[in-house]
């Protein structure tokens, strides 16, 4: 009988999750050579070039552009297109780190001496330790010997995953060694849903009085319901004389109140508002990233809100943000590559 296609697809997951627990437990052993091909890349004074065919080129061209990403220059390089002039790119202040499963393919080992020759230093990521790669390297991380996953054992499947996962680790490996941090990401990254993630602030969704509905403890509940339907924004700031914020009411508080109220509306309507505030709320400062407040949000105990107070540094109320703003900004969504 033949198995669902979802089965299969199952089992190729599992066999590349099993694959990836064989090179978490491999990694001790390669601690070194992870630690000198590290060191080789934040050394390197030019660029750091990747070199494979087929889907290992592939592969090697997103670790690189993942690199590129994160502050290391570097480059591809196709082995094949090698031989007809490209291999001038590499200088002898270069680092290639040639990917090849099998530690054998033709176009990658016969550029290796052509390399060497223009003075570069060569890292391995192959399978087998004892491969011709690995022993043509200067560093080798080798993953051992594994078998893909699809029927033929032919397809690059669970091999391109731990080439990946080996690039990603040494990417961010670079990137701790070299101090390379959100700052630093922000600049390489001024646009797309990474970028709004990493520059977007919280005074920039906030539009002056309109997102900034205010009243004193002494106005009544009336009034304030009056300001936030004029304001929409789901709820009003509790302020003193010198608009320092002392608490909030929001849309779910004034249906919380007029469930629980045991007088007369009008009663209600003139309670001060200082007596029915949630007082002292959780706040954000105007200049936190948009996505921090989001995560505050999210994060909130016990439970989620929807509504933040903004103040400024010495505690002013400066507006309200809904979580609606923050995710009409785009940062709910996915992050960009």
């Amino acid at each position: 009988m033949t198995a669902r296609p979802s089965d299969i697809g199952r089992d190729v997951v599992a066999r590349e999750r099993d694959a990836l627990g064989q090179l978490f437990e491999r990694m001790p052993r390669m601690a070194d050579a992870f630690d000198a091909a590290v060191e080789a890349i934040v050394a390197c004074a030019g660029r750091v070039i990747f070199c494979g065919m087929g889907k290992s080129g592939q592969i090697g061209r997103k670790i690189a552009s993942t690199m590129v990403s994160t502050g290391t220059p570097a480059s591809f390089l196709h082995p094949a297109e090698g031989f007809h002039g490209d291999v001038g790119i590499v200088t002898s202040k270069d680092l290639v780190i040639a990917i090849s499963n099998s530690g054998s393919t033709r176009e990658v080992m016969d550029l290796v001496p052509t390399i060497r020759n223009l003075g570069a230093k060569v890292i391995a990521l192959t399978g087998p330790k004892d491969s011709a790669l690995a022993r043509e390297a200067d560093i080798a991380l080798s993953w051992g010997d594994v078998s893909e996953a699809d029927s033929t054992g032919l397809v690059p499947t669970v091999s391109a995953a731990l080439t990946l996962a080996l690039g990603d680790a040494l990417t961010v490996a670079v990137m701790e060694a070299r101090g390379f941090g959100q700052d630093d990401y922000r600049l390489f990254h001024p646009s797309g849903a990474i970028g709004t993630k990493l520059t977007l602030r919280v005074i920039d969704l906030l539009r002056g009085p309109h997102t900034n509905p205010c009243v004193t403890a002494e106005s009544s509940f009336g009034d304030s319901l009056e300001v936030m339907t004029r304001h929409l924004q789901g709820g009003v700031n509790v302020v003193d004389a010198e608009g320092l914020l002392l608490g909030i009411l929001t849309d779910g508080d004034v249906r919380r109140l007029m469930q629980e109220a045991t007088g007369t509306v009008a009663d209600l309507n003139a309670t001060p508002i200082g007596q029915l505030m949630t007082a002292s709320p959780t706040t954000i400062l105007a200049d936190t990233l948009a996505i921090e407040a989001l995560r505050a949000m999210e994060n909130h105990k016990p439970r989620p809100i929807y509504l933040l107070p903004v103040v400024d540094g010495d505690g002013r109320a400066v507006g309200l943000l809904h979580v609606h703003t923050l995710v009409q900004a785009g940062l709910a969504g996915e992050d960009d590559a």
